[in-house]
């Protein structure tokens, strides 16, 4: 099996990416993983993204799907794959089934669905611990003391990019950039949308059903 999970920050797909790929026994990854791991090796893949990473620019398409290519063409990949986030433009969409197209191409892209109001919930509730990083949710999983660690009491910080403004941009920026991706998978005729405002449990049979 060859799928790709999309959806937007905060829609559940990154916590899917490993059940889908403990049920159909192939390996998941995500843009992130392989840009850590390729400059934690220092590939020349990886040397390449840090110039742009660096200067504080988006990595070209072309070298991003280098890295997931390369991810995909190992030997422990040839099962199969589950694709977390990627491709997320058209031109990665379209680069990616050039390069599969010898082998199948995709065969299910499943689109995670959610409601603005409730991505910004999730996304916009979320703050950390400044001394030992403990994640906590201000609706999902709040402390036991308002502003505090329950590990180390610690004082509880919102980083900027989980503000509402920031969450709302970013869900804007994702919207304009993956209509078309999923535009072109409806038309292949290959696209799944799931309900990703469901609990954990009802998305996973919702994903068991998409399979089957």
């Amino acid at each position: 099996m060859k799928i790709i999970l999309m959806g937007p920050p905060g829609s559940g797909k990154g916590t899917q990416a490993s059940f889908m790929a403990s049920i159909t026994e192939v390996n998941s990854v995500s843009s992130g993983d392989l840009f850590r791991d390729n400059l934690s090796r220092d590939t020349e893949l990886g040397r390449m993204a840090k110039t742009y990473m660096d200067r504080g620019k988006y990595v070209p398409d072309d070298v991003t799907i280098g890295m997931v290519m390369s991810w995909i063409e190992a030997p422990e990949n040839k099962k199969g794959f589950v694709l977390d986030g990627f491709p997320r433009t058209l031109l990665q969409a379209e680069s990616l089934d050039d390069r599969l197209g010898a082998i199948g191409g995709i065969d299910k892209v499943i689109l995670f669905n959610v409601p603005e109001p409730e991505l910004i919930k999730r996304l916009a509730g979320r703050i950390l611990c400044r001394k030992c990083q403990t994640p906590y949710h201000k609706v999902f999983s709040p402390p036991i003391k308002q502003g505090f660690c329950d590990m180390c009491d610690g004082e509880l910080f919102q980083r900027q990019d989980d503000s509402e403004a920031v969450v709302r941009e970013r869900l804007s920026v994702y919207t304009e950039e993956t209509s078309p991706v999923i535009q072109r998978y409806k038309e292949l005729g290959n696209l799944i949308e799931i309900d990703g405002s469901l609990s954990i449990e009802e998305v996973e049979q919702s994903l068991r059903e998409a399979l089957e």
